[in-house]
C-alpha cells in the first residue's frame, strides 16, 4: 500500500514537471475537461533564429504539439490564446493551416493583439473571441533587409499576400474585396499602409465572432466538444 502511494506521488511529481516544462518552452498545458491550452505569443519564429532576448513562438514546438492534440483519446478541444505582433508568414501561414485541418473542437481567444500573421491563426479555429481592447492589424506583406526591385519581387509579395487574404476569408466572414480595402489603407497607419481594429471593430469586419473573455472562451468550448460527442 505504500509503495502505491510513493509511486502514484512521483507520478504526480512527473507529470507537475512536465507540465511546468511545457508551459517554459511552448505556453502549453493540459487542462481538466480534457482541454489543451496553447498560446501564440510575442514574435511567431520562422526558419531564423530571433535574438534570445526576444519573446518569441517557434513554430517548430508548435506544430508538432497540434499533431499531438490531434492524435491523442484524452484531448477534446483546443483553446488558443494569442498575443503576437506576427512575424515569419510561412510559420504563421503553417500554424493557421495545422490548427484548421484538426478535428478537434478550436476556439481562440485575441488578448492584447493578433496582428500581421496573427490574424490568420486568429481566425484558424472553430470559434474565435476578442477582447474589448484587443487588436488586430492588417497590413500588406513587408520584408526586412535588402529586396530587388524587380516584377518578380512584387509578383512574389502579391502571391504571399493573396494566400494571406484568401486564407482569411476562407475562415471568416469577411469578404477578399473588403480585406483588400483594409490592408492598403492609408488613413489609419500614419507611417504605413494598413488597418487597426479594436475589439468590437474586427467582430464587426467579420473576422472574429464574438467580443469576450476567457470564461466565455471556455463556455464555447465545451459546448462545441459536448456537440461533437453527441455527432458520435
Amino acid at each position: 500500500m505504500e509503495l502505491d502511494k510513493e509511486a502514484s506521488g512521483a507520478h504526480a511529481m512527473e507529470n507537475q514537471k512536465e507540465q511546468r516544462e511545457s508551459i517554459r518552452e511552448i505556453g502549453s498545458l493540459n487542462l481538466s475537461h480534457r482541454v489543451c491550452l496553447l498560446s501564440v505569443i510575442g514574435e511567431i519564429e520562422g526558419h531564423e533564429c530571433l535574438p534570445a532576448n526576444s519573446k518569441t513562438t517557434k513554430y517548430e514546438h508548435i506544430l508538432p504539439k497540434l499533431a499531438a492534440i490531434e492524435d491523442s483519446p484524452d484531448t477534446d478541444g483546443l483553446l488558443l490564446l494569442l498575443n503576437t505582433v506576427g512575424g515569419d508568414v510561412e510559420a504563421g501561414l503553417a500554424i493557421a493551416e495545422m490548427i484548421a485541418s484538426l478535428s478537434k473542437p478550436t476556439v481562440s481567444l485575441v488578448l492584447g493583439g493578433s496582428h500581421s500573421i496573427g490574424v490568420p491563426i486568429a481566425v484558424s479555429t472553430n470559434h474565435s473571441f476578442i477582447v474589448p481592447t484587443g487588436t488586430m492589424v492588417i497590413h500588406p506583406v513587408r520584408m526586412n533587409g535588402t529586396v530587388i526591385g524587380a516584377p518578380q519581387t512584387y509578383d512574389y509579395f502579391r502571391q504571399m499576400q493573396d494566400r494571406i487574404l484568401g486564407f482569411i476569408a476562407a475562415h471568416s466572414r469577411a469578404s477578399l474585396n473588403r480585406l483588400e480595402n483594409l490592408m492598403l489603407d492609408t488613413g489609419i497607419l500614419t507611417k504605413d499602409l494598413g488597418t487597426i481594429l479594436v475589439g468590437e471593430d474586427a467582430v464587426r469586419e467579420g473576422l472574429i465572432n464574438e467580443v469576450g473573455g476567457i470564461s466565455q472562451a471556455f463556455t464555447k468550448l465545451y459546448a462545441l466538444i459536448a456537440a461533437k460527442k453527441r455527432e458520435k
